[in-house]
């Protein structure tokens, strides 16, 4: 049976890439060489959460590592790619939480222990999926060596850096204002706040002064905290005041006495000059209390309710508690006017309520001397390189205004925070495992942050904290890390102050910013939008081939990406458009084998010339893959393998295969096999699936292209007069072609051609290749010469060594191929123009190498002469008008 009847008419990628994932996982390919004579190459996934289902940004940013992955694979690397799922502390927990409060059960009913079995349960049900998906996108990662960042081996790393940064005065404990997420219950880092704008108004009262003698105006975005009022303070230099300090006033609704304080906090010019201070509820406030050492009054409960201290107003919701203390201001004339206005408000990132400052106590991570380090290591040759180079400035940016970071939250599903408190003395002990009368002592009962686990990924995955592990020794700094420009504070950030400050090292060498998936408008995807598209949906429908293509093809690094089903479709026909020529070759090589394979026999313009084109191909795709330039060099790929290989180099060799001339015919099956061998493997990366389908059916050595040779440039198959000739050959049958569609002369229709040399090289190559000009020009009469007398009535076009005329008698209008000949000869003269401004640009002539610049000569001459040729056409016509 031929071989070509194993591949359908048409591409059907569910057939293609059916049980395809599961050979390559039967034969170990994604795992390491273990050559240690190979340089090893890694990469470590950023770890989804165990939430939910894999998005588009998951598809983008897994598709992109494996891109990497496998040309390194195939370039020879030792390659390791170490897949893992991350915890994702609040994340999760609220959604076991929603599902159980469906049962109406809640986390409190379970108790820890049991709750967090349930969590374990979920994450085992979604990491199943997860894997299924990573499946189904084809990423080739080593299985066998999966991470949790609730691992037990990635348990002990968090004790070990937690345990060590205590020791090293770099985590301590301490009452300060956080972000407080009264949904979640839990404590925030600044970052996990998203700041939104919303209506809200600045609500004037007034307080009046314990001795009767008048009031001060304040004005407050949370009238609510008032009922936590410490005091009031004034500027020490607004003279208007400065009779009011050390005085008391009395805090409406409380009936307090609270001291005038006077700090320079406080703006003279902005609003009335006083302000409240409310030390449990606000940063700045914080800041004054510590300063006047002023008492801390928390007035709410953990879920955003008012707690007890606020008398009246017990148990009602902060937002409730705000309009009641409206409403009895004004019923004690306390209330001066409420001023509207729009203000930034922060909001939880994960449950989306709006943040409560709030007093509390947490451990957190001193950031000043981490951050100097992180620093300092962007000012050496061995810094982390950031792709693009801007995103460099985002992270020193924040790294250079960082605050301390509070690492503990008040959940149960996370790493327990490995400290223990005596129950009799409360005395304090940080260790690796529980005190040994432990009876006596109770565990915090704060977990980690996330991100905490997560900063370590890159080398506790590895082995650390044993720094013998053999792959922390071979595969660590990794190589590159892939990841979105909004994560660059959450987690890039940290991994590198964690990596130099445990292991010396920086955690990678290069870091690639991708943007973030759009919908067809340009806006966020979102459940509130309704615009999602899921990724497992896409590949159902157009295959995992066509969907990396378009995820690998849509921008530059850095760059957001519109997400289209036009563009999934032009993918899927691009893909199509390969099979479809895969066919072609494979009918015409029949049982041709690989040792048949012949490249040094005589071969055709054509051939050499394809062979040409693929080796400056091949160069091109593998220094844009360098640069993570994975767009540019999927447009080199689309238009070698659309415009050279498809639409001219297949369609050329049909002159030969369709012939009787058997060496011939074997020559051009072997270019054949050999450039679409090479094709296949430049294109791999990108489309696993079907290239591996297609390479099975044609000559090859090697059991999967997942594991062959990547192309390299074979210098000895160049050749640049064949290049040239070809370009010379077609522009003379575009010429041909354009001129037939304006006249409406189809090319089944014979026509007489004469082409006018003035290059003895161009006439001599034309001469030696009527083959082809015959074939795809359809000339009844074929004229070459230099002393070819222009016809009166023709259709005319210019080339590079010659002029083309197609004799249309009773076709031809005159005026009309004047008014064609005027845009050819604006084309060409705005050409001139282009390449003597450059030229003339002392800048370019001077820095630009040698041969850049007598190639724009060459440019040069060619369109000048171009543009003389057209200007004698036009006027030779306009005397015949």
């Amino acid at each position: 049976m031929s071989k070509e009847l194993k591949m359908p008419t048409k591409y059907q990628p569910q057939e293609v890439e059916a049980g395809r994932y599961e050979k390559w996982l039967e034969k170990d390919l994604f795992k390491p060489s273990g050559d240690k004579t190979k340089e090893a190459y890694s990469v470590v996934i950023p770890p989804p959460n165990v939430t939910g289902k894999l998005h588009l940004g998951h598809a983008w940013d897994t598709t992109l590592q494996d891109i990497i992955i496998r040309q390194k694979r195939m370039q020879g690397f030792d390659t390791l790619w170490l897949p893992g799922m991350d915890h994702a502390g609040i994340a999760t927990q609220a959604k076991v939480e929603a599902k159980l409060a469906e049962e109406g059960i809640s986390r409190y009913d379970l108790g820890r222990e049991k709750f967090n079995e349930t969590v374990w349960e979920w994450k085992e049900e979604y990491a199943l999926v997860i894997r299924e998906q990573w499946a189904k996108v084809g990423i080739s990662v080593d299985y066998g060596r999966e991470r949790f960042t609730l691992d037990d081996g990635l348990s002990e790393a968090v004790r070990k850096v937690f345990v060590t940064m205590f020791n090293k005065d770099l985590i301590y404990r301490g009452e300060y204002i956080i972000n407080w997420d009264p949904k979640a219950k839990t404590a925030l880092s600044d970052i996990e706040v998203i700041h939104k704008d919303v209506d809200g108004a600045f609500y004037h009262m007034t307080y009046p002064l314990a001795d009767g003698s008048g009031s001060v105006e304040i004005a407050t975005t949370r009238p609510e905290t008032m009922l936590g009022d410490t005091a009031v303070a004034v500027h020490p230099d607004d003279e208007r005041y400065q009779h009011l300090i050390g005085k008391k006033i009395i805090l409406p609704l409380m009936n307090l006495e609270i001291p005038i304080i006077a700090d320079e906090y406080v703006e003279m010019d902005f609003g009335t000059g006083v302000v409240k201070i409310t030390p449990a509820h606000d940063p700045n406030d914080f800041a004054v209390g510590n300063r006047h050492d002023l008492p801390r009054t928390n007035v709410m409960n953990p879920d955003g309710t008012m707690n007890e201290i606020t008398g009246k107003y017990a148990g009602m919701d902060r937002f409730d508690a705000r309009k009641a203390v409206i409403k009895d201001l004004e019923a004690q004339g306390r209330l001066v006017k409420i001023e509207k206005m729009v203000h930034s408000v922060g909001h939880s990132e994960r449950t989306g309520v709006i943040v409560e400052p709030r007093l509390s106590t947490q451990w957190f991570v001193k950031m000043k001397p981490l951050a100097k380090e992180a620093i300092d290591l962007q000012k050496t040759e061995d810094k982390v390189n950031f792709v693009p180079e801007r995103f460099e400035n985002t992270y020193l940016s924040w790294m250079e205004n960082v605050h301390d970071w509070v690492i503990s939250r008040q959940l149960w599903w996370g790493h327990r925070i490995p400290a223990w408190f005596h129950k009799q003395t409360g005395e304090l002990y940080v260790g690796m495992q529980a005190p040994e009368d432990s009876e006596n002592w109770e565990q915090d009962p704060d977990v980690l942050d996330t991100w905490f686990s997560s900063a370590l990924w890159p080398f506790s995955t590895m082995g650390w904290p044993d720094e013998d592990s053999e792959d922390f020794k071979r595969y660590f700094p990794n190589n590159t890390l892939v990841t979105g420009y909004d994560i660059i504070f959450f987690w890039v950030s940290r991994m590198i102050f964690q990596s130099l400050e445990f292991t010396g090292k920086k955690p990678f060498n290069d870091v690639l910013i991708h943007g973030l998936i759009r919908d067809e408008e340009g806006r966020k995807m979102s459940k509130s939008l309704g615009n999602g598209i899921d990724p497992m949906e896409v590949v159902d429908k157009y295959g995992a081939d066509a969907l990396r293509w378009f995820l690998s093809n849509g921008s530059a690094p850095g760059q957001d990406v519109r997400f289209s089903y036009d563009k999934m479709d032009a993918s899927w026909n691009f893909i199509n458009k390969i099979w479809n020529a895969s066919r072609f070759a494979l009918m015409n090589m029949e049982d041709f084998t690989v040792e048949q394979i012949d490249l040094t026999s005589k071969k055709t313009i054509a051939d050499r010339w394809i062979l040409t084109k693929l080796n400056k191909t091949i160069e091109k795709v593998a220094d844009l893959f360098e640069r993570f330039e994975f767009g540019e060099a999927n447009r080199h790929l689309y238009h070698f393998i659309w415009d050279d290989f498809c639409d001219w180099y297949i369609e050329m060799s049909k002159e030969i295969l369709f012939n009787e001339d058997e060496e011939a015919k074997q020559t051009t099956r072997s270019v054949l096999a050999h450039v679409l061998d090479q094709t296949l493997r430049l294109l791999h990366p990108v489309m696993p699936f079907v290239t591996e389908e297609i390479w099975e059916n044609i000559p090859h050595i090697g059991e999967s292209l997942v594991v062959a040779e990547y192309p390299v440039v074979r210098p000895e198959l160049s050749d640049e007069e064949a290049t040239e000739g070809m370009d010379v050959l077609m522009e003379l049958i575009r010429s041909v072609r354009n001129i037939r569609s304006e006249v409406n002369t189809p090319l089944s229709k014979p026509v007489e051609l004469l082409i006018k040399t003035n290059d003895i090289k161009v006439e001599s190559f034309l001469k030696n290749n009527t083959s082809y000009i015959e074939r795809f020009c359809n000339p009844e009469n074929l004229t070459i010469s230099s002393t070819i007398k222009a016809p009166e009535t023709a259709m005319s076009a210019v080339i590079t060594g010659a002029e083309i005329y197609l004799p249309l008698a009773g076709l031809i209008n005159i005026d009309e191929e004047i008014i064609r000949l005027e845009k050819e000869l604006a084309k060409w003269s705005g050409e001139v123009k282009r390449v003597k401004g450059k030229l003339s640009n002392a800048k370019f002539v001077d820095n630009a190498p040698i041969a850049v610049v007598e190639a724009e000569k060459a440019k040069e001459k060619e369109y000048l002469e171009k543009q003389m040729l057209v200007l004698e056409r036009i006027e030779i016509l306009k005397t015949q008008s």
